[in-house]
Order: structure tokens, then C-alpha cells, then sequence
């Protein structure tokens, strides 16, 4: 690596730096882009299979299950065998997974292989991150990051627009098979300028505190996803009590191995445990919404795909935009200000859209909210991730790469099984007011499907057209309800993570001197880190 500026505290960047970032943003948006393509597909792939509103939930979130389990575990083996390794089998293991996604003969074999691409993903995407952490330093990283964040998260925005497109032409597979050839050339990319072997290191990955947890996050994954749903609340009772027992089991492993996957010293820095949480608020909110939203423009609105993908775009540009001002906010106000104004400006978007978005609204009202969801996303992801990865040594990049993965990945889990949940619960209990009310005599068979979702209402409406704009009436009412059960969940936890924020996070001076005092104590003592 060779020094490109004259001053230390600018940091320095390696040879070659404008190709590699680029070849890691390209194999971030890989990751990302698979994050989101299914949103806008979720409609067609719910008439096609008659599918109900869980099995749309994990269609959606299957992805992002697979990533937020793995990112951890993965991280560290990309630390110890190295990181070039990683990102390569990924991209390899990416093609693959998004062929069978996208000629998937029935749900369960699509859920199975958006999971199957999450963990690929998972492979790829802490290495990313970590290798900019490890190539950066200084000012010129903190760019880095905030390029790596805005262009990473655009493409995860970006993807409905890419699927309505490809949805005007082409069936629902389409979205998936999109990402191949990305993830072709990526991989070519990766495998002749991305650099290998650098500062890896030298002990045993602790793969039993890979294995639990990831066991632990998919079990608290799916309970969410099944909560809500009918005739689930036990199995997902039983999940969360496991996913609580291995998460348990977890911190006890992590305190007695020799070299622990995650070091509960590191994380209980504040200014990574903050940053962590706060993180997996912020992006869990993106990907929330975006799940929710192209089915509002869709089934409430009648946006065609491309329409639906198109909304977005406010969104996409303005995170864009922000976030090259962001790293430098981030030097001017420090990580807590600029996190702060993030997140404030994210809850005012979920209060917009609680009260603007309704039955008729007109586009220019339904973009008001997604420009300020995108000034606070743009705003606050690099502060999130600069933090954490400032937080850690060298030699542990992959517990903070894999960690800001964390965020983006779990929080998208968790928020989208969440808002899943309670779209679901409001919905079914909207319509089954709406079908008590109607005077109709209704079958408890027909009754079950009105109740299911959306998509399988809207099939009975096709095939009663006597009572179809009855029945897509009570159901786009229905799908309002539960949305904005949703919106509410969202803003109490952007309070929560504004108010962790302000409360625990240092101020702009503790927070360098913070960072300093936590480099001097890695290098003085690199089996052991102060909190």
C-alpha cells in the first residue's frame, strides 16, 4: 500500500484505488440489489401462487435471513483465510442461487433459494467493508466508506425500479436472473485487482460461535415472520425462546473461547455497541419500508411494476447526493450530531407517511416522505458504519465489517418480519371486520382467503366479478390499516435508537479521543481490548 496524500490525517489509499472500491461497491450491490428485486414481484408471485401474506413475508426476507445469519461467522473466516477468498466463492455461489430463484416451480423451492443467496451474499458482503477498513485510512476511509454506503444502499433502492422495468417485459423470474451477470463480472473483477492476504490473522475461527449464531438469528428471524400469522403463535413462541437460549449460549462461548468470533470487550465500546444498534434501526427502517411500499403502490394505488419501481427514485437520489456530505459532517459535527439529524429527519418520514399516504394519493404527496427517508438514510449510514469500524483492531475487521453488514442485514430482517407481521395481523383482522359488516353470506373457505392477502383477495374478486369491486374495495382499506400499524412500528423505533444515540453515544471530542485511547490499547496489547 502507498501513502496518496501529504498528511497523516488524511489517511492514505492503495494503488489502484479507484478499480478496487469500484469492484466492492459493484459486489456490494450484488448483495443489496438481491435485497429489494423481489418487492416489486411480490404482487405477480402472489397471484402465481396463490400465496398468502407470510409466505410473501418470507419470500421477501429470506434474503436477508440467510445474510444476517451468516455475516458474523463468515466475516471471521474472511479474517483468518482470507478476504479475496471470500468475496470470490460468494459471487460464484451468487449465480447459481439466483438462477433457481428465478425458475422456482413453487414458493418453498423461491424461499429456499433466496436463503441459499443470502448466504452467499454473506461471504461477499462483510468482506467489502472489511477490505476497505484494512486498504483506507483516515479522511480518505471515511469517503470510502461513505461512497461504499451510498452507491451499496442505492442499489438496494434501486432494485424496484430495475424489477418493475424488467416486470413490463418479462414474468417474475426476470428479477431474480438480473444479478448473474453483476455478479459475473464482479467476480472477474474481484479476482484480478482485488489484493490478498492483507493482515489476516493467524488464530483458529471459533466456527461453534459461528454455527450458534447463526442458528440464533434465523430462529428469531423466522418467529417474527410467524407471529402474526394464523395458527403460528406457538411454533413462534418456541423460536424466540430458542433464539433466547442460543443467545445465551452465545455470550458463554464467546467469554470462554480461546479466540471468540466476537469480542464482547470491542462491542461493548460505545461507540460500537451505539453505532451497532442504531444501524440495524436505520437500515431495517430502508428495507422495511421498501417491502411495504411497492405493495402500497401497487394494491392501493394501482401503480403498474415500473411505475412502483420508479416512485423510489427520490429516495435513491437524494441518499446519493448526501452522503459524499455526510463523511464530512461526520469530521466537522462528529459521529452523535450527524447521527442525530439522520435519524430525526427518518422519524419525520414515517410520520408522513401515517398521515399522507392514503387510498387516492397523488404521486407528489407519496415521493414527501420517501425524500426525507432518504436525507436520513443518507445522513446517518456513514457516521453508523465509520463508527464501528474505528472501534475495532485491524486484526478484528471482520467482527466490525461483518457487524455493519449486521445492521443492514438483520435490521432488514428484523423490521421487514415486523412490519410483515403487523401488515398481516392488520390486515386480517380489517378484512374480517369488512366481510362481518358486508351482509354477505361468505363461506368460512372464501373467508380465509379474503383474510390471507391482498394478492389471494384480489383472486377472489376475479373469479366473483359480481362483488369484485366490493371485495378490492374492503381489501385495499384493509391493507391501509395494516400498513399504518407498520408506519407506527417504525417510529417508535427510530425514537428508541435517536434516544440511544443521544443518551450513550460520546460527543464529538470524547469520541476522537475515545478511538485513540482504543488504538493504543490494541497495539499495546493485542490479545485484549478496553472497554
Amino acid at each position: 500500500m502507498s501513502s496518496d496524500t501529504p498528511t497523516p490525517s488524511d489517511g492514505h489509499a492503495p494503488r489502484n484505488a479507484g478499480v478496487i472500491l469500484g469492484t466492492l461497491i459493484l459486489a456490494a450491490a450484488v448483495a443489496n440489489l438481491n435485497l429489494t428485486v423481489a418487492n416489486v414481484a411480490l404482487p405477480d408471485i402472489g397471484e402465481s401462487f396463490n400465496a398468502s401474506q407470510l409466505t410473501l413475508n418470507l419470500i421477501a426476507v429470506g434474503y436477508s435471513l440467510g445474510l444476517a445469519a451468516s455475516v458474523l461467522w463468515f466475516g471471521a473466516l474472511g479474517d483468518r483465510y482470507g478476504r479475496k477468498l471470500m468475496i470470490t466463492i460468494g459471487l460464484a455461489l451468487a449465480i447459481p442461487a439466483s438462477f433457481v430463484a428465478g425458475v422456482a416451480p413453487s414458493a418453498g423451492i423461491l424461499i429456499v433459494a433466496r436463503i441459499a443467496g443470502g448466504l452467499s451474499a454473506g461471504l461477499t458482503y462483510p468482506t467489502t467493508l472489511a477490505l476497505i477498513t484494512v486498504l483506507w485510512s483516515g479522511q480518505k476511509r471515511t469517503h470510502a466508506i461513505a461512497s461504499w454506503s451510498a452507491l451499496g444502499t442505492g442499489s438496494a433502492v434501486i432494485g424496484p425500479l430495475l424489477s418493475g422495468l424488467l416486470l413490463e417485459y418479462f414474468d417474475w423470474g426476470s428479477v431474480f436472473l438480473v444479478t448473474i451477470p453483476l455478479a459475473a463480472i464482479g467476480l472477474l473483477l474481484a479476482w484480478k485487482f482485488v489484493p490478498a492476504h492483507l493482515a489476516e490473522a493467524d488464530e483458529p475461527v471459533d466456527n461453534l460461535g459461528g454455527i450458534v449464531s447463526a442458528l440464533m438469528i434465523g430462529a428469531l428471524v423466522v418467529a417474527l415472520n410467524l407471529v402474526a400469522a394464523p395458527g403460528m403463535f406457538g411454533i413462534a413462541i418456541v423460536l424466540i425462546v430458542v433464539s433466547v437460549v442460543l443467545a445465551i449460549l452465545f455470550v458463554m462461548r464467546q467469554h470462554r473461547a480461546a479466540n471468540p468470533l466476537y469480542e464482547l470487550a470491542v462491542a461493548r465500546r460505545p461507540t460500537f455497541w451505539v453505532a451497532a444498534v442504531a444501524g440495524i434501526i436505520i437500515f431495517g427502517s430502508l428495507m422495511g419500508v421498501l417491502f411495504i411500499n411497492q405493495q402500497y403502490l401497487q394494491n392501493v394505488l394501482d401503480y403498474s411494476s415500473l411505475e412502483a419501481g420508479a416512485a423510489i427514485l427520490p429516495a435513491v437520489v437524494v441518499m446519493v447526493l448526501v452522503a459524499p456530505r455526510s463523511a464530512k459532517l461526520v469530521h466537522q459535527w462528529g459521529s452523535r450530531a450527524t447521527l442525530l439529524v439522520g435519524q430525526s429527519l427518518l422519524g419525520l418520514s414515517f410520520v408522513a407517511m401515517f398521515l399522507l399516504w392514503g387510498e387516492s394519493t397523488a404521486y407528489w404527496i407519496v415521493a414527501i416522505p420517501l425524500l426525507l427517508m432518504g436525507l436520513g438514510i443518507g445522513l446517518a449510514q456513514t457516521p453508523s458504519s465509520n463508527s464501528l469500524t474505528a472501534s475495532v483492531p485491524i486484526r478484528r475487521v471482520g467482527m466490525a465489517s461483518g457487524t455493519a453488514d449486521l445492521q443492514r442485514d438483520l435490521g432488514g430482517a428484523l423490521m421487514t418480519s415486523i412490519f410483515g407481521a403487523l401488515l398481516t395481523a392488520g390486515y386480517a383482522s380489517s378484512m374480517s371486520d369488512a366481510i362481518g359488516s358486508s351482509g354477505q353470506d361468505v363461506t368460512e373457505s372464501t373467508q380465509n382467503q379474503l383474510q390471507m392477502s391482498y394478492a389471494s383477495a384480489s383472486n377472489i374478486a376475479k373469479s366473483n366479478p359480481q362483488y369484485s369491486d366490493q371485495i378490492i374495495a374492503a381489501a385495499r382499506s384493509s391493507f391501509l390499516d395494516g400498513d399504518r400499524l407498520a408506519y407506527t412500528a417504525g417510529f417508535i423505533a427510530v425514537i428508541v435508537g435517536a434516544s440511544l444515540v443521544f443518551f450513550f453515544f460520546p460527543h464529538r471530542g470524547d469520541e476522537a479521543r475515545l478511538h485513540d485511547q482504543y488504538q493504543a490499547d490494541d497495539e499495546a496489547s493485542p490479545t485484549t481490548t478496553s472497554t
